[in-house]
């Protein structure tokens, strides 16, 4: 009698095989109910091929073109600069978190942050002043007005997490991690 043939194996590979796939399938909805609460996404780049400031300004489309070629020459020599300060930062991190950390070397890596971005900061500057140059004096104005809320906006939203969100958000936005299991 072959051992593989046995009926005894075949029905205790069967059973196995169908408690496996039960317990996959109790996995994937468990996954599918209880966890869709608790993500959340981050966007960290916005980018866009189609100018949203165009409407709001009122922009030709001399203008329109000439503004998104600033905007691409801008987010093309700045993004050297950022993917340094994202390395530094990683940097950072792996000496802060080692027993006892340098602290030369934590305020050397932090002083180098510090200083690309405030290159970058300047060239954001330099960027806007050239977006502004394309502009009648009307549009500078709404220019100007757009710009402000876009970073008030994003810097109310990073400090979000200190005083609680701002106006008009709700905590749905970012839920409160699940309780802790018994």
């Amino acid at each position: 009698m072959d051992f593989f043939s046995s009926k005894r194996l075949v029905t205790t590979a069967l059973i196995v095989l169908v408690l496996l796939n039960i317990a996959l399938l109790g996995v994937l909805w468990w996954q599918n109910t209880f966890t869709r609460n608790f993500r959340s996404v981050e966007v960290t780049q916005y980018f866009s091929r189609n100018v949203p400031m165009g409407p709001d300004l009122s922009l030709n489309d001399k203008q329109k073109e000439s503004f998104m070629k600033l905007r691409q020459e801008h987010f093309r020599n700045t993004m050297p600069e950022i993917q340094k300060i994202i390395a530094f930062k990683k940097e950072l991190i792996n000496e802060a978190v080692k027993p006892t950390p340098d602290q030369a070397k934590l305020a050397s890596i932090s002083d180098s942050i510090g200083t690309r971005q405030s290159k970058i900061e300047k060239d954001l500057a330099i960027h806007f002043h050239q977006l502004a140059e394309l502009c009648t004096p009307a549009q500078r104005d709404s220019l100007g007005a757009l710009l402000g809320n876009i970073y008030t906006v994003r810097y109310q939203r990073s400090n979000s997490w200190r005083s609680g969100p701002p106006e008009g958000h709700s905590r749905l936005r970012h839920p409160e991690p699940p309780p802790a299991r018994p």
